[in-house]
């Protein structure tokens, strides 16, 4: 069932994540936390002008903020919230790169990449307070990052799929910050595991038992409980005037439905949505094998929207 060219580096990935215990699958969610922190942070994109910022969370804390930006002049373009994936548990914004480099290269933008609370250290609601703060300091300094505040995107990959869903819904309730456009990738938005691709899910990489134990570190005391739709954005019941939308998915892996679920709530609520499923791609198949031509066909159809929309939606704005 595996796509041929993403069998190999699938089953070699597959045996550093697949734990046989929730005890160990948190062991080695904090062990992958400080080796990727060791290896990416502070880590810059070739042929990007990278930076950092720091966001005050109001407590005396603050919320690491990396910022790439094309190398030549930039004025007034498209803004970009990207929240990098992991479970909910690990990864930083390095990790992402190529994925800036790729949105970058489309169309000139400013990613702005927030780094996080992960479970592993605070579970719900840290990661989308933290990634809501950054979202409000991005419309704020709209200026100084050379981004109009009226042209806000929003994306991630799994579980950072899952925070653009339900960062999408909270700016919509608010009302503080109105996002153009959302990309959430795989997204991680259904901490219920009920439907067919869920359920006894034996995929390469991430499948019904990673899941079941990234979804108890996220939410805590709320695993099992009456989630909100914050936490899991799967579980909201209204869809109307949320952000126009661009995703895709591999078809054998767990959050396939879901993503499914998710896109035919928005088109019955009238939002414009691409979606592609991409035939034998496990879940970050695009991340893992980058070279596949599956994953340049996913990527290139990312791109083709992500264009689109900053051309036919924000022109739409303008007028």
């Amino acid at each position: 069932m595996v796509d041929k060219q993403l069998r190999f580096k699938g089953m070699l990935f597959d045996r550093l994540v697949r734990k046989s215990s929730e005890e160990k699958f948190i062991e080695s969610m904090r062990n992958s936390k400080k080796q990727v922190e060791k290896r990416f942070r502070g880590k810059d994109v070739e042929g990007l002008a990278c930076s950092e910022a720091w966001v005050s969370r109001g407590d005396g804390s603050a919320i690491r903020v990396r910022i790439y930006k094309p190398l030549h002049q930039l004025k007034a373009v498209p803004g970009v919230l990207w929240i990098h994936g992991g479970g909910y548990a690990q990864g930083t914004p390095e990790i992402s790169g190529d994925m800036y480099k790729q949105l970058i290269d489309t169309r000139d933008c400013v990613i702005i990449a927030p780094d996080y609370r992960l479970s592993i250290d605070a579970p719900y609601p840290a990661a989308i307070e933290d990634c809501y703060e950054v979202l409000v300091w991005m419309k704020n300094h709209a200026e100084e990052l050379d981004i109009r505040d009226d042209q806000l995107i929003i994306g991630g990959e799994s579980a950072g799929g899952g925070l653009t869903a339900a960062l999408a819904l909270i700016a919509r309730d608010t009302g503080e910050v109105n996002i153009a456009f959302q990309m959430p990738l795989y997204p991680m938005i259904d901490d219920r595991r009920v439907t067919e691709s869920a359920r006894e899910n034996n995929a390469y990489i991430w499948n019904s038992d990673t899941n079941r134990w990234a979804w108890k570190l996220y939410l805590g005391e709320l695993f099992g409980e009456n989630v909100p739709p914050y936490a899991a954005a799967g579980r909201a019941t209204d869809y109307r005037n949320l952000p126009p939308a661009v995703t895709f998915v591999g078809d054998i892996e767990p959050f396939r439905d879901e993503t499914i679920q998710y896109v035919e709530n928005l088109r019955r609520a009238g939002v414009p949505v691409d979606f592609k499923i991409c035939k034998g791609a496990y879940h970050g198949f695009d991340i893992i094998n980058p070279k596949a031509d599956i994953s340049k066909t996913a990527r290139d159809f990312l791109m083709k929207s992500f264009k689109y929309a900053t051309e036919h939606y924000f022109a739409r704005q303008e007028r």
